[in-house]
């Protein structure tokens, strides 16, 4: 097995922690490259459910080593209370997670910021998860933030530093936004007693990962969040603050690009998105409403229910495209089992024009109105089949041509929630 990226194709969600779990039982290292506990990654083991928000999915398989790199921003005290959760179900986690010196340190004012401006867009917000990730990101761009690596700092420095950024960041708070200030004093002391017990966690990752680059050791690259919540060519200005794309799991690991290996993109059978912003096949009404509550389409990390709508082929063929994919994977299959009719974008209508390109300005996209194909559901489960052959013929006939309209493999397909519940495809649903 060669070195993989997975990289969501969608906008989140699409069920990529389900598919690094599955994947990471042959690997060395799985690294999670950006974005921080914005991030919901659910994973079913039996009746067990596991649902991580920093910490790799890879996590679950004894003997793989995690690094959470240093294109992330990390939110020390969520790190904590997330590696005790793991802990207290008997997963090993303090010999096998590393945290690279480079990552950012989402500190509680960043979080104070994101809330504080969200409320003052009111309508016009992006809807954010609220966990600080903007305002984490803009201290990094400034280069004003603090890092992993001051964890290791002598507590005094460590202390007198965060207060300062404290301090800086309560200015903000107080005459942009009218709103009270963080304790400086309190803040500083917890992260102090927060450095020793993570502080032995922080690497060197260019050593750490030698063996990667030397190729005597395998690596997994686990994204977050979806190609069009990328802050460059997502949605804009309704994405994410990181690049959720290809890009990002090379500024975000260090790794140079020969280390990619296989790039799957994972798309759902469908789409869904979370907060504000352009959906083009978005169903609303009873519909919307069915498919959410038959997907389960609830945000791991928010709680707030996920817009649901068509596969959109427009989106999907831009996003094999800039990211490379040499293989999809396409999860929850199995909720469309009940349908009698699956509808597939394949363009946009803008007025008299059809449009096949996705629009590079998300302004552009209310304006257009998808052009369908359908196809007929198959009208019974599909969660016990574990090969192709073994799935209805519409099934079958809707997956063949989702691969052959996106231009690439599909390499796997998820017909349940569970570990186990999967069609593995390598040469593809055609041959």
């Amino acid at each position: 097995m060669e070195n993989r990226v997975i990289i969501g194709g969608q906008w989140g969600d699409e069920g990529k922690g389900k598919i690094v779990d599955a994947l990471s039982r042959d690997v060395d290292w799985v690294l999670r490259y950006q974005g921080g506990a914005n991030a919901g990654h659910t994973i079913h083991l039996g009746d067990q459910k596991h649902v991580l928000h920093l910490v790799p999915s890879g996590i679950l398989h004894e003997g793989v080593r995690c690094l959470l790199g240093g294109g992330m921003v990390i939110d020390p005290w969520a790190l904590r209370d997330e590696m005790l959760g793991l802990e207290e179900k008997g997963i090993s986690v303090r010999n096998r997670l590393h945290v690279a010196a480079t990552a950012q340190l989402l500190m509680p004012y960043h979080k104070r910021l994101d809330e504080a401006r969200e409320e003052k867009l009111k309508r016009r917000s992006i809807g954010t998860t609220g966990r600080g990730i903007g305002p984490c990101y803009l201290d990094k761009i400034q280069r004003t933030g603090l890092r992993m690596g001051d964890m290791l700092l002598p507590a005094d420095t460590l202390e007198r530093k965060t207060i300062e950024k404290v301090l800086s960041a309560n200015e903000v708070l107080s005459q942009s936004y009218d709103a009270d200030p963080i304790p400086a004093k309190v803040v500083a002391e917890e992260l102090v007693v927060l450095a020793q017990s993570l502080g032995p966690l922080v690497v060197n990752a260019y050593e750490a990962l030698t063996g990667v680059r030397a190729g005597t050791e395998r690596i997994l690259f686990e994204g977050a969040q979806g190609t069009m919540l990328d802050i460059d060519h997502g949605t804009f200005p309704y994405v994410t603050s990181s690049n959720s794309t290809i890009g990002g799991a090379l500024t975000g690991s260090g790794l140079p690009p020969r280390c990619l290996g296989e790039i799957n993109g994972i798309f759902k059978a469908y789409a869904t998105r979370v907060g504000n912003g352009p959906f083009p096949t978005e169903l609303l009404g009873t519909e919307g409403d069915e498919l959410r509550e038959a997907g389960g389409e609830y945000g791991a990390t928010t709680g707030r229910a996920r817009r649901c709508g068509w596969f959109d082929l427009v989106q999907g063929r831009y996003s094999v495209d800039i990211n490379g994919m040499t293989g999809v994977i396409v999860t929850k299959l199995d909720v469309l089992d009940a349908l009698d009719t699956i509808r597939v974008a394949t363009a946009y209508a803008n007025g008299e024009e059809e449009i096949t390109v996705f629009p590079a300005l998300g302004e552009d996209l209310p304006s257009c109105r998808p052009v369908y194909r359908d196809f007929p559901g198959w009208e019974r489960p599909v969660a016990g089949c574990r090969r192709l052959t073994d799935l209805p013929a519409a099934a079958r006939k809707y997956l063949e041509f989702l691969e052959q309209e996106l231009g690439t493999l599909i390499v796997g397909v998820s017909v349940g929630r569970d570990r186990e519940e999967m069609i593995w495809t390598p040469t593809g649903v055609t041959t």
